[in-house]
């Protein structure tokens, strides 16, 4: 039967993904994104276009801090679940922005939770992030680790999220997941993410900035992976849940790079710079959980989702992908 499914963030990497995906096997999607500035809106804008293709899909633009914008969901229809992806995003620009941060991730994120519980919905999502971790030495990343010393503001205001998922849980018996990500990339990814900005700084015969030495791990994650775990967690345990969802693996800046120019076919160009406030040596998702409970199992590795996502990029280039 077909399930009704309120996304916020919807016109976002992620949130389009998903919302794609959940109207491809049949279900009804409502979306709100307030078209942060943080990129270009006709970014955005041509997320929701093949969203817009679906019967199933509603949307309004508006702001998850304002209550009058998130009940326009159906009008007093039911709501069967709710992913909550809306944020403002970014390690580095959080440490020049605080307060909107804090306003956006913590503030919004109560507005949402009182949503949810005054419509009762049975199943709520919570968009983390492995950052949460902050410098921890311990890897892989367990849901079981101490996450008490994030290293930026987004990450504190991530943490954030998840104590108040914990609480709502707590006191009014809701069934939350709080979905720590890692590292996503592929097709539609934000353009100041690093592949994306890597890829197109090689198609533009520029340097690629490496901030560190390029020793740097990271675990990335491809869409395809983090968008089956967010449907796994729809039917998680009850209660309140946290869930690392990463490929399980890393690779240094520096081998990134160099699949980046294999898949392109053009020689990079490094200008190392400074280490960036925030930013941490690795992240490393322990998944047993994720397998466990929600059935998680990330099947592209980094040098398949690579050579897709410069596919992606040159389809872009050509006009012919959005």
């Amino acid at each position: 039967m077909p399930k009704s499914v309120f996304i916020t963030g919807v016109a976002g990497f992620i949130g389009s993904h998903v919302a794609e995906t959940l109207l491809r096997r049949g279900d009804c999607v409502f979306g709100l994104d307030n078209f942060d500035p943080f990129y270009d809106r006709a970014l955005k804008e041509r997320n929701l276009a093949a969203l817009r293709e679906f019967p199933g899909f509603r949307f309004e633009e508006g702001d998850i801090r304002d209550p009058g914008a998130l009940s326009l969901w159906g009008r007093g229809e039911s709501v069967d679940s709710l992913v909550h992806l809306a944020a403002k995003a970014g390690v580095r620009p959080s440490v020049a922005d605080p307060a909107g941060y804090a306003d956006v991730n913590v503030m919004g994120t109560i507005q949402v939770l009182e949503f949810a519980r005054e419509r009762s919905v049975p199943q709520v999502l919570f968009a983390s992030s492995s950052s949460v971790y902050g410098g921890n030495a311990k890897v892989p990343f367990s849901e079981n680790d101490v996450v008490d010393h994030p290293v930026s503001p987004y990450a504190a205001t991530k943490k954030a999220g998840e104590l108040l998922c914990h609480t709502w849980a707590h006191l009014y018996g809701m069934n939350i997941a709080s979905l720590r990500f890692f590292t996503v990339y592929g097709p539609r990814q934000r353009p100041e993410m690093a592949i994306h900005k890597f890829t197109r700084r090689l198609f533009e015969g520029r340097e690629i900035e490496v901030y560190g030495d390029g020793s740097s791990r990271r675990d990335y994650t491809y869409i395809d992976d983090i968008v089956s775990g967010v449907l796994g967690s729809l039917e998680a345990p009850p209660g309140f849940r946290v869930y690392n969802l990463g490929e399980s693996r890393t690779i240094s800046l520096e081998d990134l790079v160099g699949l980046l120019s294999h898949a392109t076919g053009i020689p990079a160009r490094l200008k190392f710079l400074p280490p960036q406030p925030g930013d941490v040596p690795v992240t490393f998702a322990n998944i047993s959980r994720a397998r466990a409970e929600i059935g998680y199992d990330p099947k592209t590795p980094v040098e398949t989702g690579v050579e897709r996502f410069v596919e992606w990029y040159r389809g872009m280039l050509a006009g012919k992908q959005s």
